[in-house]
Formats: structure tokens, C-alpha cells, sequence
């Protein structure tokens, strides 16, 4: 496996990178700005220079790659284009990149209540909207794919289950980022994950039950 991660920078594909290292797993990170993400990242990382946006910085970034990981999001901005750009053409993007390569596994971070259009999140320029319509265009792509929808994200680990289940059935709850990391990597290791949308919480209240239980679960 040789994974490429977009929105390596930010605070969940950091976390990406990192866990795929301890993994032994050989990594290249896409950033638009090298010497911050050589301050950012971890050492070991193959670092690429690009952006989503920029279709044609995609093509030799992918070269070699098998999984892709896609944690890029927009950040809150006056702006009313954001959201449409990065998350969905952006994303876009990166998919026909992917499939032009032969990738093999496809995973895509978006977020609870996406298929909820009166939800206070769409306040901002329709956020979920467009990760929902990057999200069907992934299903609609061709590709192999794991789409992970985490609730309200913490930068702080803790000792909860992880809560996962079918795409919109839950609506709220949060999960740190460490766990999201986890569900997005392993799902590259178990066939159970393949072609699922995962919504993730993490509670104290739930059961402990392994990763793959929690990937044969979901229809």
C-alpha cells in the first residue's frame, strides 16, 4: 500500500498521516504550502506540493499511490464559493485524478446530517450540500470507496466506543479526530468497509466491539 492523503495539513489528515506511519505504511501528502507542512507533518512523510483545485497538480502527485485519502474540507470564510470549491469541485478533482491512476480504495471524510438541507451547518454556504454531491459523485465514479461521516470533531483523544452505524442514522454526537483517523485507515484493510457510508460517534455508553464487527455490521 502506498497512500496519498489530501488535507494532510489539516487537523484530521494530520492524524491520518501520523497513523498510517506507525503503521509502516509509506505516505504522500499533498500541501499547497511546503515549508508549513514540513512543520506540520511527521518525519517520514514524502511531501508534494498541489492543490484540489488545480486539477492538473494531481496527476503526477498520484502517481504510484493505491488509497487516497480525502480529509480536505473548506474553513469558515465570507466567501459564499468556499464550500462549493473545496468540497465538491475539489474533491471532484481528486476523484477523476484517482480513477485516471487505477487507485484502489477511495477514502472520503465528510460529516454527519449531510443529507439534511435545513440543517444550520447549510447556514454556511451550504456546506453539507456539497459534501453530499462530492459524496454521490464518488459512488457514482467507479471507484472502490470507504465514506466516513464522523460527528462534531475533538482535537482530544478519549477512551470512548466508537458508535458506528448505516448512512443517516445518527444526528449528533462528536468523536475526536484520533478515532476518525483510525476508521478511515482500517477501513482500507477490511473488505467489510468497501462501498459503506460509516457514520461514526463516539460514547461512553456503547458497547466495545472491534473494528471489523463494526464494519460487518453496516448493510
Amino acid at each position: 500500500m502506498k497512500a496519498f492523503v489530501a488535507g494532510a495539513t489539516g487537523q484530521t489528515g494530520r492524524r491520518i498521516v501520523k497513523q498510517l506511519l506507525n503503521r509502516g505504511v509509506e505516505v504522500r501528502a499533498l500541501v499547497r504550502d511546503e515549508v508549513k507542512a514540513r512543520e506540520i507533518l511527521p518525519e517520514g512523510v514524502e511531501v508534494v506540493t498541489g492543490d484540489v483545485l488545480q486539477a492538473q497538480t494531481l496527476k503526477d502527485a498520484l502517481k504510484g499511490c493505491t488509497v487516497v485519502f480525502c480529509a480536505t474540507g473548506a474553513k469558515p470564510s465570507i466567501d459564499p464559493t468556499q464550500p462549493y470549491l473545496v468540497d465538491f469541485e475539489g474533491t471532484k478533482n481528486l476523484v477523476n485524478a484517482a480513477k485516471a491512476e487505477g487507485v484502489e480504495q477511495f477514502v472520503l471524510v465528510t460529516s454527519l446530517c449531510v443529507s439534511k438541507l435545513l440543517h444550520p451547518l447549510n447556514l454556511f454556504w451550504g456546506i453539507l450540500v456539497w459534501k453530499k454531491w462530492a459524496e454521490e459523485y464518488l459512488q457514482r465514479s467507479g471507484l472502490s470507496y470507504t465514506i466516513v461521516r464522523p460527528g462534531g470533531l475533538k482535537n482530544d483523544d478519549n477512551d470512548h466506543q466508537i458508535v458506528m452505524k448505516g448512512m443517516d442514522s445518527i444526528f449528533d454526537g462528536s468523536i475526536p479526530r484520533e478515532k476518525v483517523a483510525q476508521v478511515c485507515i482500517e477501513s482500507c484493510f477490511d473488505v467489510q468497509a468497501k462501498n459503506k457510508i460509516l457514520e461514526i460517534v463516539a460514547s461512553t455508553d456503547a458497547e466495545q466491539k472491534s473494528m471489523a464487527d463494526l464494519f460487518a455490521a453496516i448493510a
